[in-house]
Protein backbone atom coordinates (compact mmCIF):
# COMPACT_ATOMS: atom_id res chain seq x y z
CA UNK A 1 0.00 0.00 0.00
CA UNK A 2 2.67 2.38 0.74
CA UNK A 3 4.54 1.37 -2.50
CA UNK A 4 0.96 2.92 -4.39
CA UNK A 5 0.87 6.18 -2.10
CA UNK A 6 4.31 6.96 -2.67
CA UNK A 7 3.69 6.40 -7.14
CA UNK A 8 0.39 8.35 -6.64
CA UNK A 9 2.45 11.14 -4.65
CA UNK A 10 4.63 11.73 -7.57
CA UNK A 11 1.88 11.49 -10.00
CA UNK A 12 -0.17 14.01 -8.53
CA UNK A 13 2.88 16.44 -7.66
CA UNK A 14 4.59 15.94 -11.19
CA UNK A 15 1.33 16.80 -12.44
CA UNK A 16 -0.27 19.85 -10.28
CA UNK A 17 3.40 21.41 -10.22
CA UNK A 18 4.02 20.41 -14.19
CA UNK A 19 7.93 19.19 -12.60
CA UNK A 20 9.68 15.55 -13.31
CA UNK A 21 8.77 12.78 -11.72
CA UNK A 22 12.51 12.39 -10.71
CA UNK A 23 12.48 15.66 -8.89
CA UNK A 24 9.44 14.52 -6.49
CA UNK A 25 11.64 10.99 -5.91
CA UNK A 26 14.43 12.75 -4.33
CA UNK A 27 11.91 14.82 -2.43
CA UNK A 28 10.53 11.20 -0.97
CA UNK A 29 14.00 9.91 -0.26
CA UNK A 30 15.08 13.01 1.21
CA UNK A 31 12.47 12.96 3.59
CA UNK A 32 12.49 9.21 4.51
CA UNK A 33 16.05 9.85 4.80
CA UNK A 34 15.26 12.62 7.17
CA UNK A 35 12.58 10.51 9.38
CA UNK A 36 15.04 7.36 9.28
CA UNK A 37 17.76 9.69 11.23
CA UNK A 38 15.12 10.68 13.77
CA UNK A 39 14.62 7.13 14.84
CA UNK A 40 18.33 7.32 16.32
CA UNK A 41 19.88 9.47 19.67
CA UNK A 42 22.92 10.05 18.23
CA UNK A 43 23.20 11.56 14.80
CA UNK A 44 24.18 9.22 11.80
CA UNK A 45 23.71 9.61 7.78
CA UNK A 46 21.17 7.26 5.90
CA UNK A 47 20.33 6.85 2.52
CA UNK A 48 16.83 5.88 1.25
CA UNK A 49 16.57 4.24 -2.44
CA UNK A 50 13.18 3.92 -4.36
CA UNK A 51 12.13 2.31 -7.09
CA UNK A 52 11.11 4.57 -9.84
CA UNK A 53 8.39 1.66 -11.08
CA UNK A 54 7.14 -0.34 -8.56
CA UNK A 55 7.40 2.18 -5.65
CA UNK A 56 9.83 -0.34 -3.06
CA UNK A 57 12.18 1.35 -1.26
CA UNK A 58 15.42 0.14 0.60
CA UNK A 59 17.08 2.15 3.82
CA UNK A 60 21.09 1.97 4.13
CA UNK A 61 22.93 3.60 7.16
CA UNK A 62 26.04 4.99 5.82
CA UNK A 63 29.32 5.79 7.77
CA UNK A 64 31.99 7.69 5.53
CA UNK A 65 35.50 6.10 4.99
CA UNK A 66 38.23 8.55 7.05
CA UNK A 67 41.72 7.86 7.64
CA UNK A 68 42.84 7.05 11.70
CA UNK A 69 43.12 10.60 13.50
CA UNK A 70 45.99 10.87 15.25
CA UNK A 71 44.86 13.38 17.66
CA UNK A 72 42.63 10.82 19.34
CA UNK A 73 44.42 7.69 19.56
CA UNK A 74 43.67 7.16 16.18
CA UNK A 75 40.21 6.14 16.17
CA UNK A 76 37.52 8.28 13.96
CA UNK A 77 35.78 12.11 16.20
CA UNK A 78 32.43 10.52 15.00
CA UNK A 79 31.81 6.58 15.61
CA UNK A 80 28.47 7.17 14.76
CA UNK A 81 28.55 8.05 11.03
CA UNK A 82 32.28 7.50 10.65
CA UNK A 83 34.95 4.64 9.78
CA UNK A 84 38.64 4.01 9.27
CA UNK A 85 39.83 2.75 6.06
CA UNK A 86 41.28 -0.31 7.59
CA UNK A 87 37.90 -1.45 9.06
CA UNK A 88 35.97 -0.72 5.89
CA UNK A 89 38.10 -3.05 3.95
CA UNK A 90 37.25 -5.95 5.84
CA UNK A 91 34.13 -6.07 3.75
CA UNK A 92 35.20 -4.21 0.77
CA UNK A 93 38.75 -4.07 -0.07
CA UNK A 94 38.43 -1.57 -2.56
CA UNK A 95 37.17 1.24 -0.69
CA UNK A 96 38.91 4.75 -0.48
CA UNK A 97 38.68 7.29 2.22
CA UNK A 98 35.78 9.61 1.18
CA UNK A 99 33.58 6.78 0.00
CA UNK A 100 30.91 5.37 2.28
CA UNK A 101 30.20 1.92 3.85
CA UNK A 102 26.40 0.86 4.11
CA UNK A 103 24.54 -1.28 5.47
CA UNK A 104 20.73 -1.88 5.08
CA UNK A 105 18.67 -1.46 8.02
CA UNK A 106 14.69 -1.53 8.39
CA UNK A 107 13.12 1.38 6.32
CA UNK A 108 10.44 3.23 7.93
CA UNK A 109 7.06 3.17 7.11
CA UNK A 110 5.73 5.77 4.51
CA UNK A 111 2.62 6.30 6.71
CA UNK A 112 0.84 9.74 7.52
CA UNK A 113 3.34 10.89 10.04
CA UNK A 114 6.12 9.85 7.59
CA UNK A 115 4.31 12.08 4.62
CA UNK A 116 4.08 14.82 7.23
CA UNK A 117 7.30 15.06 7.15
CA UNK A 118 8.02 14.46 3.86
CA UNK A 119 5.64 16.76 2.84
CA UNK A 120 7.99 20.26 3.58
CA UNK A 121 10.70 18.98 2.34
CA UNK A 122 8.68 18.07 -1.05
CA UNK A 123 7.24 21.46 -1.09
CA UNK A 124 10.76 22.85 -1.21
CA UNK A 125 11.71 20.75 -4.02
CA UNK A 126 9.20 21.82 -5.99
CA UNK A 127 9.54 25.10 -5.33
CA UNK A 128 13.27 25.14 -6.35
CA UNK A 129 12.33 23.05 -9.37
CA UNK A 130 9.86 25.63 -10.26
CA UNK A 131 12.09 28.66 -9.55
CA UNK A 132 14.73 26.66 -11.68
CA UNK A 133 12.12 26.41 -14.52
CA UNK A 134 10.98 29.66 -14.26
CA UNK A 135 14.80 30.81 -14.91
CA UNK A 136 15.25 28.90 -17.31
CA UNK A 137 12.26 30.15 -19.42
CA UNK A 138 12.81 33.52 -19.16
CA UNK A 139 16.50 34.07 -19.46
CA UNK A 140 16.88 33.95 -22.57
CA UNK A 141 14.10 36.95 -23.11
CA UNK A 142 16.26 39.44 -21.29
CA UNK A 143 15.74 42.51 -23.30
CA UNK A 144 11.96 41.39 -23.96
CA UNK A 145 8.70 43.33 -22.70
CA UNK A 146 6.93 41.97 -20.42
CA UNK A 147 3.24 42.42 -19.69
CA UNK A 148 2.05 41.65 -16.13
CA UNK A 149 -0.90 42.09 -13.57
CA UNK A 150 -0.11 44.42 -10.93
CA UNK A 151 -0.15 41.65 -7.91
CA UNK A 152 1.19 43.59 -5.04
CA UNK A 153 2.66 47.06 -4.08
CA UNK A 154 5.46 47.29 -1.19
CA UNK A 155 6.70 50.20 0.11
CA UNK A 156 6.89 51.71 -3.89
CA UNK A 157 8.06 48.48 -5.74
CA UNK A 158 5.71 46.82 -7.80
CA UNK A 159 4.84 42.81 -8.22
CA UNK A 160 3.53 41.37 -11.56
CA UNK A 161 1.91 38.65 -12.02
CA UNK A 162 2.93 37.57 -15.39
CA UNK A 163 0.76 34.53 -15.64
CA UNK A 164 1.39 30.76 -15.35
CA UNK A 165 2.79 31.11 -11.13
CA UNK A 166 5.23 33.51 -12.90
CA UNK A 167 5.81 36.63 -10.65
CA UNK A 168 8.25 40.00 -11.55
CA UNK A 169 9.63 42.46 -9.42
CA UNK A 170 9.66 46.12 -10.44
CA UNK A 171 11.81 48.23 -7.84
CA UNK A 172 10.61 51.71 -6.59
CA UNK A 173 13.98 53.19 -8.51
CA UNK A 174 12.79 51.09 -11.79
CA UNK A 175 9.25 53.15 -11.75
CA UNK A 176 8.53 56.29 -13.59
CA UNK A 177 8.19 59.03 -10.73
CA UNK A 178 4.65 59.91 -9.53
CA UNK A 179 3.02 57.04 -11.90
CA UNK A 180 -0.04 55.95 -10.64
CA UNK A 181 -0.17 52.37 -10.08
CA UNK A 182 -2.91 50.46 -8.59
CA UNK A 183 -3.69 46.57 -7.50
CA UNK A 184 -5.07 44.84 -10.92
CA UNK A 185 -3.32 47.40 -13.24
CA UNK A 186 -1.86 45.91 -16.61
CA UNK A 187 1.78 47.14 -16.33
CA UNK A 188 4.39 46.79 -19.37
CA UNK A 189 8.44 46.80 -18.52
CA UNK A 190 11.18 45.98 -20.00
CA UNK A 191 12.99 42.82 -18.95
CA UNK A 192 16.80 43.29 -17.53
CA UNK A 193 17.64 40.95 -15.71
CA UNK A 194 16.98 37.20 -14.65
CA UNK A 195 18.47 36.10 -11.36
CA UNK A 196 18.82 32.43 -10.19
CA UNK A 197 18.34 33.00 -6.17
CA UNK A 198 17.10 30.74 -3.97
CA UNK A 199 14.39 33.44 -2.34
CA UNK A 200 13.12 36.48 -3.66
CA UNK A 201 12.55 37.73 -7.09
CA UNK A 202 13.91 36.56 -9.77
CA UNK A 203 12.97 38.49 -12.97
CA UNK A 204 13.73 42.30 -12.70
CA UNK A 205 11.54 44.69 -14.75
CA UNK A 206 12.32 48.33 -15.30
CA UNK A 207 10.07 50.89 -16.36
CA UNK A 208 12.90 53.97 -16.24
CA UNK A 209 15.51 52.11 -18.58
CA UNK A 210 16.08 53.68 -21.97
CA UNK A 211 15.60 50.65 -23.73
CA UNK A 212 11.89 50.45 -22.92
CA UNK A 213 11.29 53.25 -25.13
CA UNK A 214 13.24 51.61 -28.04
CA UNK A 215 11.08 48.66 -27.55
CA UNK A 216 8.01 50.02 -27.43
CA UNK A 217 8.94 52.10 -30.59
CA UNK A 218 9.42 48.57 -32.55
CA UNK A 219 6.36 46.83 -30.80
CA UNK A 220 4.26 50.44 -32.06
CA UNK A 221 6.23 51.20 -35.53
CA UNK A 222 5.90 48.74 -38.16
CA UNK A 223 8.93 50.16 -40.13
CA UNK A 224 11.49 49.93 -36.76
CA UNK A 225 10.41 45.85 -36.33
CA UNK A 226 11.02 45.59 -40.39
CA UNK A 227 14.28 47.51 -40.05
CA UNK A 228 12.95 50.34 -42.52
CA UNK A 229 14.17 52.62 -39.27
CA UNK A 230 16.53 52.61 -37.46
CA UNK A 231 16.84 53.31 -33.83
CA UNK A 232 20.34 54.82 -32.75
CA UNK A 233 19.37 55.77 -29.06
CA UNK A 234 17.27 57.06 -26.74
CA UNK A 235 17.71 58.92 -23.23
CA UNK A 236 14.89 59.44 -20.87
CA UNK A 237 14.12 61.23 -17.52
CA UNK A 238 11.18 58.75 -17.27
CA UNK A 239 8.06 60.00 -16.56
CA UNK A 240 8.30 63.58 -17.89
CA UNK A 241 11.05 63.86 -21.53
CA UNK A 242 12.86 61.88 -23.66
CA UNK A 243 14.38 62.25 -26.77
CA UNK A 244 14.97 59.17 -29.25
CA UNK A 245 17.17 58.83 -32.56
CA UNK A 246 16.12 57.36 -35.47
CA UNK A 247 17.51 57.13 -39.34
CA UNK A 248 16.05 55.95 -42.20
CA UNK A 249 17.45 52.80 -44.32
CA UNK A 250 15.40 53.33 -46.50
CA UNK A 251 15.69 56.84 -48.66
CA UNK A 252 11.93 57.04 -49.24
CA UNK A 253 11.39 56.65 -46.07
CA UNK A 254 10.92 59.64 -43.60
CA UNK A 255 11.76 57.71 -40.09
CA UNK A 256 10.66 60.70 -38.01
CA UNK A 257 7.27 60.75 -39.40
CA UNK A 258 6.75 57.37 -39.26
CA UNK A 259 7.55 56.84 -35.84
CA UNK A 260 5.31 59.94 -35.26
CA UNK A 261 2.46 58.34 -36.79
CA UNK A 262 -0.99 59.71 -38.17
CA UNK A 263 -1.64 63.02 -36.61
CA UNK A 264 1.14 62.02 -33.87
CA UNK A 265 -1.14 58.68 -33.48
CA UNK A 266 2.10 56.27 -32.90
CA UNK A 267 4.07 58.52 -30.52
CA UNK A 268 0.97 58.89 -28.09
CA UNK A 269 -0.04 55.85 -27.52
CA UNK A 270 4.26 55.36 -26.24
CA UNK A 271 4.06 58.23 -24.24
CA UNK A 272 0.44 57.08 -22.89
CA UNK A 273 2.06 53.86 -21.91
CA UNK A 274 5.25 56.13 -20.07
CA UNK A 275 2.86 57.89 -17.90
CA UNK A 276 2.92 61.16 -20.53
CA UNK A 277 6.32 61.22 -20.61
CA UNK A 278 6.91 63.85 -23.75
CA UNK A 279 9.16 61.95 -26.49
CA UNK A 280 11.17 64.04 -28.65
CA UNK A 281 12.11 62.06 -32.02
CA UNK A 282 15.66 63.16 -33.65
CA UNK A 283 16.98 62.56 -36.87
CA UNK A 284 20.55 61.01 -36.69
CA UNK A 285 23.18 62.02 -38.61
CA UNK A 286 26.33 60.87 -38.92
CA UNK A 287 28.45 64.38 -38.26
CA UNK A 288 28.63 64.61 -34.83
CA UNK A 289 28.15 68.44 -34.75
CA UNK A 290 24.79 67.77 -36.94
CA UNK A 291 23.67 65.38 -34.65
CA UNK A 292 24.02 67.26 -31.64
CA UNK A 293 22.42 70.08 -33.43
CA UNK A 294 19.64 68.22 -34.29
CA UNK A 295 19.27 66.75 -30.65
CA UNK A 296 19.28 70.11 -29.28
CA UNK A 297 15.89 70.18 -30.58
CA UNK A 298 13.61 72.68 -30.22
CA UNK A 299 16.64 75.13 -29.61
CA UNK A 300 18.28 76.89 -32.27
CA UNK A 301 22.06 76.70 -32.38
CA UNK A 302 24.17 79.33 -33.77
CA UNK A 303 27.26 77.98 -33.72
CA UNK A 304 29.39 74.90 -32.53
CA UNK A 305 33.11 74.17 -31.36
CA UNK A 306 34.03 70.68 -31.07
CA UNK A 307 37.10 69.52 -28.66
CA UNK A 308 37.95 66.27 -29.64
CA UNK A 309 40.05 66.14 -26.95
CA UNK A 310 37.61 66.61 -24.21
CA UNK A 311 35.01 64.83 -26.56
CA UNK A 312 33.19 68.03 -25.79
CA UNK A 313 31.73 70.86 -27.79
CA UNK A 314 30.72 74.12 -27.07
CA UNK A 315 26.93 75.30 -28.39
CA UNK A 316 26.47 78.85 -28.53
CA UNK A 317 22.74 79.55 -29.14
CA UNK A 318 20.48 83.14 -29.02
CA UNK A 319 19.79 84.88 -25.67
CA UNK A 320 16.43 84.36 -26.25
CA UNK A 321 16.61 80.71 -26.49
CA UNK A 322 19.15 80.22 -23.87
CA UNK A 323 16.71 78.76 -21.40
CA UNK A 324 15.14 76.76 -24.26
CA UNK A 325 18.05 74.73 -24.85
CA UNK A 326 19.22 74.29 -21.56
CA UNK A 327 15.75 73.38 -20.32
CA UNK A 328 14.19 72.85 -16.92
CA UNK A 329 16.44 72.21 -14.31
CA UNK A 330 18.91 71.47 -17.25
CA UNK A 331 16.43 68.74 -18.58
CA UNK A 332 16.79 69.29 -22.38
CA UNK A 333 20.82 69.54 -22.02
CA UNK A 334 21.34 66.79 -20.36
CA UNK A 335 19.38 64.29 -23.18
CA UNK A 336 20.91 66.01 -25.50
CA UNK A 337 24.28 64.68 -24.03
CA UNK A 338 23.08 61.65 -22.92
CA UNK A 339 21.84 60.82 -26.43
CA UNK A 340 24.82 62.08 -28.97
CA UNK A 341 27.22 61.00 -25.88
CA UNK A 342 28.92 64.20 -26.00
CA UNK A 343 29.76 66.66 -23.26
CA UNK A 344 27.46 70.04 -23.94
CA UNK A 345 28.44 73.24 -22.51
CA UNK A 346 25.52 76.15 -23.75
CA UNK A 347 27.10 78.93 -24.02
CA UNK A 348 25.48 82.54 -24.85
CA UNK A 349 25.80 83.81 -28.75
CA UNK A 350 26.03 86.94 -27.92
CA UNK A 351 29.04 86.49 -25.45
CA UNK A 352 30.56 83.90 -27.44
CA UNK A 353 30.99 87.20 -29.98
CA UNK A 354 32.28 89.35 -27.84
CA UNK A 355 34.50 86.75 -26.71
CA UNK A 356 35.79 86.15 -30.18
CA UNK A 357 35.99 89.57 -31.28
CA UNK A 358 38.01 89.98 -28.14
CA UNK A 359 40.68 87.00 -29.24
CA UNK A 360 40.54 88.11 -32.89
CA UNK A 361 41.83 91.83 -31.94
CA UNK A 362 44.16 90.68 -29.63
CA UNK A 363 45.64 87.84 -31.99
CA UNK A 364 45.89 90.80 -34.67
CA UNK A 365 47.30 93.06 -32.62
CA UNK A 366 49.91 90.56 -31.42
CA UNK A 367 50.72 89.15 -35.10
CA UNK A 368 51.52 92.87 -36.25
CA UNK A 369 53.59 93.31 -33.31
CA UNK A 370 55.80 90.14 -32.38
CA UNK A 371 55.81 89.00 -36.55
CA UNK A 372 56.23 92.92 -38.15
CA UNK A 373 53.42 91.83 -39.90
CA UNK A 374 50.92 95.06 -41.73
CA UNK A 375 47.03 94.43 -40.90
CA UNK A 376 46.23 92.86 -44.22
CA UNK A 377 48.68 89.98 -43.55
CA UNK A 378 47.12 90.15 -39.77
CA UNK A 379 44.18 90.31 -40.96
CA UNK A 380 44.49 86.77 -43.64
CA UNK A 381 45.89 85.02 -40.69
CA UNK A 382 43.05 85.46 -38.65
CA UNK A 383 40.39 84.74 -40.85
CA UNK A 384 42.05 81.17 -41.65
CA UNK A 385 41.87 80.28 -37.41
CA UNK A 386 44.94 81.41 -36.28
CA UNK A 387 45.14 83.34 -33.06
CA UNK A 388 48.40 82.53 -31.68
CA UNK A 389 52.15 83.13 -32.90
CA UNK A 390 52.44 79.30 -31.34
CA UNK A 391 50.47 77.74 -33.79
CA UNK A 392 52.51 79.67 -36.58
CA UNK A 393 55.13 78.46 -35.60
CA UNK A 394 54.81 74.73 -35.33
CA UNK A 395 51.91 74.74 -38.48
CA UNK A 396 53.18 72.49 -40.86
CA UNK A 397 54.08 74.26 -44.06
CA UNK A 398 52.02 72.97 -46.62
CA UNK A 399 48.69 74.03 -44.77
CA UNK A 400 50.72 77.74 -44.44
CA UNK A 401 51.12 77.49 -48.44
CA UNK A 402 47.38 77.09 -48.70
CA UNK A 403 46.56 80.27 -47.49
CA UNK A 404 45.66 82.37 -51.27
CA UNK A 405 48.70 84.86 -51.63
CA UNK A 406 51.55 83.21 -49.65
CA UNK A 407 54.17 81.46 -50.87
CA UNK A 408 57.44 79.64 -49.54
CA UNK A 409 59.34 83.16 -48.96
CA UNK A 410 56.45 84.91 -46.98
CA UNK A 411 55.80 81.19 -44.75
CA UNK A 412 59.16 81.17 -43.52
CA UNK A 413 59.61 84.30 -42.59
CA UNK A 414 56.73 84.30 -40.78
CA UNK A 415 57.78 80.82 -38.81
CA UNK A 416 61.20 82.11 -38.24
CA UNK A 417 59.55 85.32 -36.68
CA UNK A 418 57.21 83.51 -34.45
CA UNK A 419 59.90 80.99 -33.27
CA UNK A 420 62.33 84.07 -32.28
CA UNK A 421 59.31 85.42 -31.07
CA UNK A 422 58.70 82.45 -28.51
CA UNK A 423 62.15 82.05 -27.45
CA UNK A 424 62.41 85.90 -26.16
CA UNK A 425 59.33 84.91 -24.37
CA UNK A 426 60.21 82.01 -22.86
CA UNK A 427 63.76 83.91 -21.41
CA UNK A 428 61.56 86.65 -20.53
CA UNK A 429 59.33 84.60 -18.29
CA UNK A 430 62.66 82.77 -17.34
CA UNK A 431 63.84 86.03 -15.94
CA UNK A 432 60.88 87.13 -14.06
CA UNK A 433 59.79 84.10 -12.41
CA UNK A 434 63.73 83.99 -10.89
CA UNK A 435 62.61 87.59 -9.59
CA UNK A 436 59.51 87.24 -8.74
CA UNK A 437 59.11 86.64 -4.35
CA UNK A 438 56.65 84.50 -3.34
CA UNK A 439 55.01 85.74 -0.26
CA UNK A 440 56.32 83.34 2.84
CA UNK A 441 52.46 81.74 3.27
CA UNK A 442 52.38 80.97 -0.14
CA UNK A 443 55.58 79.39 0.32
CA UNK A 444 54.72 77.22 3.32
CA UNK A 445 51.56 75.49 2.29
CA UNK A 446 51.53 72.11 2.39
CA UNK A 447 52.31 70.25 -0.94
CA UNK A 448 53.74 73.50 -2.50
CA UNK A 449 57.47 73.77 -3.66
CA UNK A 450 60.13 76.39 -3.88
CA UNK A 451 60.07 76.01 -8.40
CA UNK A 452 55.72 76.38 -8.36
CA UNK A 453 55.89 79.06 -5.93
CA UNK A 454 58.27 81.09 -7.71
CA UNK A 455 56.41 80.34 -11.03
CA UNK A 456 53.01 80.99 -9.52
CA UNK A 457 54.99 84.41 -8.52
CA UNK A 458 55.42 85.10 -12.21
CA UNK A 459 52.03 85.13 -13.20
CA UNK A 460 50.74 86.91 -10.27
CA UNK A 461 49.93 84.40 -7.69
CA UNK A 462 51.87 85.94 -4.81
CA UNK A 463 49.88 85.12 -1.67
CA UNK A 464 47.88 82.23 -0.47
CA UNK A 465 44.91 84.02 -0.93
CA UNK A 466 45.84 85.05 -4.51
CA UNK A 467 45.54 81.30 -4.80
CA UNK A 468 42.54 80.59 -2.66
CA UNK A 469 40.59 82.35 -5.38
CA UNK A 470 41.25 80.63 -8.28
CA UNK A 471 39.34 77.80 -9.49
CA UNK A 472 41.43 74.82 -10.23
CA UNK A 473 41.60 75.04 -14.24
CA UNK A 474 43.04 78.64 -13.61
CA UNK A 475 46.20 76.48 -12.64
CA UNK A 476 46.28 73.44 -14.42
CA UNK A 477 48.80 74.99 -16.78
CA UNK A 478 51.68 75.39 -14.54
CA UNK A 479 54.76 72.85 -14.22
CA UNK A 480 54.13 69.03 -13.24
CA UNK A 481 50.40 70.55 -12.35
CA UNK A 482 47.35 67.60 -12.24
CA UNK A 483 43.44 68.29 -11.19
CA UNK A 484 44.47 66.04 -7.90
CA UNK A 485 47.04 68.44 -6.69
CA UNK A 486 45.81 71.74 -8.42
CA UNK A 487 42.48 70.57 -5.89
CA UNK A 488 44.60 70.00 -3.04
CA UNK A 489 46.30 73.14 -3.19
CA UNK A 490 43.05 75.13 -3.78
CA UNK A 491 41.34 73.50 -0.62
CA UNK A 492 44.64 74.18 1.27
CA UNK A 493 45.27 77.88 0.82
CA UNK A 494 41.00 78.36 1.64
CA UNK A 495 41.83 76.49 5.37
CA UNK A 496 42.20 79.88 6.72
CA UNK A 497 38.73 81.42 5.39
CA UNK A 498 37.24 78.46 6.70
CA UNK A 499 38.52 78.91 10.36
CA UNK A 500 37.68 82.65 10.16
CA UNK A 501 34.15 81.44 9.64
CA UNK A 502 34.32 79.56 12.27
CA UNK A 503 35.33 81.95 14.60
Amino acid sequence: MANKEILLVADVFANEKDISKEIIFQAIESALEAATIKRYDNPIKARVAINRQTGEYTTYRRWLIVDANPDINGDVEHPSWQILLEVAHIDNPDAQVGDFAEEEIESVEFCRIAAQTAKQVIIQKVREAERRKIVEAYQDRVGELVTGIVKRIEKGSVYLDLGGHVEAYIAREDMIPKEPVRMGDRVRGYLKAVRSEPRGPQLFVSRTAAELLIALFRLEVPEVGEGMVGIMGAARDPGSRAKIAVKTNDPRLDPVGACVGMRGSRVQAISNELAGERVDIILWNPNEAQFVINAMSPAEIQSIVVDEDKHSMDVAVTTDSLSQAIGRGGQNVRLASELTGWELNILDASKVDKNQDEITAKARKEFMELLDVDEEIADVLVDVGLTNIEEIAYIPVDEMLEIEGFDEELVEALRSRAKDALLIKAIASEEQIETSQPSDDLLTLDGMDDKLAHEMAAKGIVTRDDLAELAIDDILGFTGMTEERAGKLIMKARESWFAENMG
